[in-house]
């Protein structure tokens, strides 16, 4: 973006940057580099958090001023598992399996920071996928969308047909919850749309 940035995004999801333009907020991408990991005894929501916090982290020790730093993860829990980006096609066609026919949960947290104040926030949403096929599993990871998607599958793209039903934040599920953003974003004191 040309404009003087209002907020930094540690994050190079086009998705997430479609929102905050959506939302009118001038941002520059900032390179973060985080090891999305689960740890042993944690919780899908403290880690949904924390790497939202350690991207913002990582992005802040790569600017020099003191523009805030907008950090996000989003996971696909069943089961109180976490379900990351799929390994490969195999293991892609195991979690949309494992989805098929049943509720499950996107969490997304949101971190924004600067040099003297940590905000945080989390969506929980609930998403029901319809009795999948696993031919239609396979239809569907030739594509290319679920290779890189929490889940295997993306909300915003050919995955949307799946969805049965989603009772919570449908940004929160594509990656930025829109809502819980811009309640940070007051805080900092930056003006939207």
């Amino acid at each position: 973006m040309t404009d003087v940035p209002q907020i930094y995004l540690a994050s190079s999801s086009p998705r997430r940057q479609e929102l905050l333009l959506q939302m009118g907020v001038l941002f520059q991408v900032v390179t973060q580099n985080v090891d999305e990991v689960s740890r042993a005894d944690e919780s899908p929501e403290n880690f949904v958090i924390r790497l939202a916090l350690e991207k913002a982290q990582y992005g802040l020790r790569q600017t020099d001023n003191n523009i805030p730093v907008l950090g996000s993860d989003t996971a696909v829990v069943i089961d109180n598992t976490i379900l990351g980006k799929p390994q490969n096609h195999q293991h892609a066609i195991e979690m949309l399996m494992q989805l098929s026919g049943r509720t499950h949960q996107v969490m997304t947290g949101v971190v924004l920071v600067n040099q003297q104040q940590t905000l945080s926030a989390v969506s929980i949403s609930e998403v029901t996928f319809s009795e999948l096929e696993r031919g239609i599993c396979e239809n569907y990871w030739r594509t290319g969308e679920p290779s890189d998607k929490a889940g295997a599958y993306a909300v915003q793209g050919k995955g949307a047909v799946f969805i049965k039903n989603i009772n919570g934040s449908y940004s929160g599920v594509m990656g930025l919850p829109v809502f819980e953003t811009a309640q940070l974003l007051k805080q900092f004191n930056i003006n939207l749309l």
